[in-house]
C-alpha cells in the first residue's frame, strides 16, 4: 500500500531539473524564449502520459512560465497580466468567482498560441485556490 502511494506521488509530480539535463530542444526553445528574462528553474513534469518541461521566470517584473514539449514544441505559456487591464467583462467574471475571496495574481494562459482562459489566485478565509474564466469572461466546462 505504501508503495502504490509513493508511485502515485511520483506520477504528475513536478521535479526540479538541472539546465544542462533538458532535452537539446528544449534547452534551444527555452533560450529563445527566455531572452530578458531572469529563469527561476526549470521543472519536468508528467502529463496526460508525457514528459514536459517548464521553465519559470521574471520578466520585465511579471512571472512567465513557459511550458514544452521534449521535442522542443511550446505548449503553453501562463503570464501575470494585471487585472485592471483585462476587458471589464473578464474582470466582472473573475471577481465574481472569486466571491469574498481576495484576488493576488492573475494569468493568462495560451496554448498552441491561442489565449484560452485567465486564472486567478485568490485568497479566501485563509486559504488559497484557483479560479478560471475564458478568454471572454465565459464560463469553462473544465479548467485549462
Amino acid at each position: 500500500m505504501l508503495l502504490a502511494a509513493c508511485g502515485s506521488m511520483a506520477f504528475g509530480a513536478e521535479k526540479p531539473i538541472p539546465q544542462m539535463e533538458l532535452p537539446a530542444a528544449v534547452q534551444k526553445a527555452a533560450a529563445e524564449q527566455s531572452h530578458g528574462a531572469t529563469v527561476r528553474r526549470y521543472v519536468q513534469d508528467v502529463e496526460g502520459g508525457r514528459m514536459e518541461y517548464e521553465m519559470e521566470m521574471l520578466v520585465h517584473g511579471h512571472s512567465k512560465d513557459v511550458t514544452f514539449a521534449s521535442d522542443g514544441r511550446l505548449l503553453e505559456v501562463e503570464e501575470q497580466v494585471d487585472l485592471q487591464k483585462l476587458a471589464p467583462v473578464v474582470q466582472s467574471a473573475l471577481r465574481s468567482r472569486a466571491g469574498k475571496g481576495t484576488i493576488q495574481k492573475v494569468e493568462s494562459i495560451t496554448k498552441e498560441g491561442k489565449l484560452v482562459a485567465y486564472e486567478a489566485q485568490v485568497l479566501i478565509d485563509g486559504r488559497h485556490r484557483e479560479i478560471q474564466t475564458g478568454a471572454n469572461g465565459e464560463r469553462l466546462a473544465k479548467n485549462e
